[in-house]
């Protein structure tokens, strides 16, 4: 009677749990999705349809000449549900001015969306869509600097990487396998080893399985937490930033006065790997005057909330998580609230030309759980010293925008600088390979020799 009883009164809190994770995983998957993102994007993207064709771009005075596969749509558009219409490049690539954009999809798949600005910047340097023309797509890979790999990475594996009975492997699986047969199929592949090649692998789990058989590439990415040093490294890749997912504070005047709140953090407190931290300085900054640290997630009005809580910051805590780095970031600079980033194995996007200690505060994982050291420094950090690091923030905040059409030194023009920094070494390489070419095309041409 007494089991029967307790498994009654049990019954209720197993339906009930079960109930609250499933609405759980089902509104994190609607935020994948969200129908609120084309806002995000509308800010973004402006429709050139009604304008004039520009003057195409001039590969001759470009720094940086793009060579383009035609992947199949699969690859890219198609990830999109976008279809070709009247005159749309062959069935491939979306006619800008005469189509406009295609739509990309909400939530949290903006944040690595990286592909998508990076493509339509090339596809407008051709059609003569706006573009400050840094970057410019030839049709002869002779000619060209690097080759692109228009393969939407990150959109496959948020949207792909579950494994759909009857099918034994994911979709997101089978197009990198496809992909690598592909290019391995090309004569520019088979010419530099692919060590010329730019791939697109901005989320953390994006190319998961292509990774190490094109590591000679050069990876786009967010970080390297999930890489080897063998596989991806700063010296032949490339940092980019995410898309930030809180608005822009267009004509801030909230200066030092203005910003009641001394530190802010908002989001998951409780994460694996190198984001233990996130705990430990939890229990240190909870109680403390002034500071805001607590659960957040981007779920409901979240993005809202981090916004008028950025704002209302002098300072904002970007702690390391299950990976080195993450859209809060800039999100801070964005909302100018000077960002303390606390991550031992971050990687800056731009910091070649970048200087963080300029607008960042940026501090070693063993000092920031030390009782007193964290707060002690901030508090250490005066008026005009803070007004400096805010004016900086809103003088570099543009290299972190990505947009259509692209601007000048906007995060497209950033990343193409930074690749066009790495053809010189890409050539090193390249030519290093070739030295004993002509032995292997003997070798190649031999006849068998008499027995």
């Amino acid at each position: 009677m007494a089991a029967s009883a307790s498994a009654s009164c049990r019954s209720p809190l197993v339906w009930f749990f079960s109930l609250a994770a499933a609405l759980f995983f089902a509104s994190w998957y609607l935020l994948l999705d969200s129908a609120a993102a084309p806002a995000v994007l509308d800010a973004r993207r402006q429709d050139l349809r009604s304008v004039s064709p520009a003057t195409k771009c001039d590969p001759d005075k470009a720094l940086l000449r793009v060579y383009m596969y035609d992947l199949p749509l699969e690859f890219h558009f198609g990830l999109l549900d976008w279809k070709p219409g009247t005159g749309d490049g062959g069935g491939l690539w979306p006619d800008l001015l005469r189509h406009g954009v295609p739509e990309y999809p909400g939530g949290l798949n903006l944040q690595h969306s990286i592909e998508y600005w990076l493509t339509l910047d090339l596809l407008a340097s051709e059609q003569g869509a706006p573009t400050p023309c840094n970057a410019v797509r030839v049709r002869d890979p002779a000619r060209a600097d690097v080759v692109f790999v228009p393969f939407f990475s990150s959109l496959s594996v948020n949207r792909h990487s579950k494994v759909v009975p009857p099918a034994r492997t994911s979709e997101d699986h089978a197009l990198q396998r496809r992909l690598i047969e592909f290019l391995a199929a090309q004569p520019e592949w088979r010419r530099s080893g692919g060590r010329d090649h730019v791939v697109l692998a901005h989320h953390p789990n994006g190319m998961f399985d292509a990774r190490y058989k094109l590591w000679p590439c050069v990876f786009v990415l967010c970080d390297f937490g999930r890489y080897p040093h063998s596989v991806a490294n700063i010296d032949k890749d490339v940092i980019a930033p995410y898309l930030h997912m809180v608005d822009n504070f267009f004509n801030d005047s909230a200066g030092y006065n203005d910003r009641p709140t001394l530190l802010y953090f908002q989001g998951a407190i409780y994460r694996k790997d190198g984001g233990f931290i996130r705990q430990e300085l939890y229990y240190l900054l909870k109680d403390e005057k002034d500071v805001h640290f607590s659960f957040g997630s981007v779920a409901g009005n979240g993005i809202e909330q981090s916004t008028r809580g950025m704002r209302a910051s002098k300072f904002c805590l970007n702690i390391a998580g299950d990976t080195p780095s993450s859209n809060r970031l800039f999100d801070s600079i964005v909302s100018h609230c000077v960002p303390i980033i606390i991550s031992d194995e971050i990687e800056l996007p731009f910091e070649d030309v970048l200087d963080y200690s300029k607008f960042c505060i940026i501090v070693r994982g063993a000092d920031a759980v030390k009782k007193g050291f964290l707060i002690n420094l901030i508090k250490g950090i005066s008026q005009e010293e803070w007004t400096r690091m805010w004016n900086k923030l809103k003088e570099v905040e543009r290299h972190f925008e990505y947009q259509y059409p692209s601007q000048h030194d906007d995060a497209v023009q950033m990343i193409w600088k930074t690749i066009a920094r790495k053809v010189p070494s890409i050539r090193l390489k390249i030519n290093r390979l070739r030295r004993f070419s002509r032995f292997e095309a003997n070798k190649t041409n031999e006849t068998p020799a008499r027995s």
